[in-house]
């Protein structure tokens, strides 16, 4: 598994199905450059953890718009099946219209470059066959915070039963941005509002003067 923190996010261009149901044809990471992007990856369309994620990041994505992230989802599946799936009722199964793009990565070369590919069989052997209806390579929950350079810095992937945290993620962006508007270090636990550490010796010393207790 690659690690692509402090490195820049790969470029691509694929079609995608846009917030608005609209299909892109030639949507590009490279387009949103200048700003911050979540890029997260999931499995499959109809499948079973994967709508419920879908959902939260939508839920949430007020949040992520008034800290200036776009948010973009990615899996194996073809545009006109991300749109199949948008148009099916979440009491049967579907996302509804999620308010962010969804790319198709047919190629599988997006997941590639993400280095978060992975052959579902082995997946099966360690949890039984309940991701049997897969099938063949998919790509595991993959979630990465790029900046607005275009530079990766921070990811976490999950295995195919383990949904992910999106508050977690919501928080990380916080700890970005904090530190990019005030060259501070963000410690253990730190949430948006709390106390940020000066990258010296005497800002350790200060910071667990006061705070190591609640850590």
């Amino acid at each position: 598994m690659s690690v692509l923190v402090g490195k820049e996010a790969p470029d691509f261009t694929a079609a995608a199905v846009m917030a608005d149901g609209s299909i892109n044809e030639s949507f590009s990471l490279s387009d949103y450059k200048g700003k911050h992007v979540v890029l997260f990856f999931y499995p499959l369309d109809f499948t079973f953890v994967c709508p419920s994620e879908l959902i939260a990041f939508d839920h949430r994505i007020k949040e992520f718009e008034s800290r200036g992230v776009q948010v973009i989802g990615c899996s194996i599946d073809s545009q006109f099946t991300h749109a199949a799936w948008r148009n099916t009722p979440v009491n049967h199964g579907g996302i509804g219209n999620v308010a962010y793009p969804l790319v198709a990565d047919l190629s599988k070369k997006i997941a590639a470059d993400y280095d978060v590919l992975v052959d579902n069989t082995t997946v099966e052997d360690e949890c039984g066959d309940q991701f049997h209806l897969l099938g063949g390579t998919v790509a595991l929950r993959g979630s990465f915070l790029i900046d607005k350079d275009g530079t990766v810095q921070h990811q976490v992937v999950n295995n195919l039963p383990l949904g992910r945290n999106i508050d977690e993620m919501l928080r990380m962006i916080d700890t970005l941005q904090f530190t990019e508007e005030h060259g501070e270090v963000c410690p253990a636990g730190w949430q948006k509002g709390d106390k940020g550490m000066t990258p010296d010796a005497e800002g350790v010393a200060s910071y667990l003067t006061s705070e190591a207790d609640k850590l």
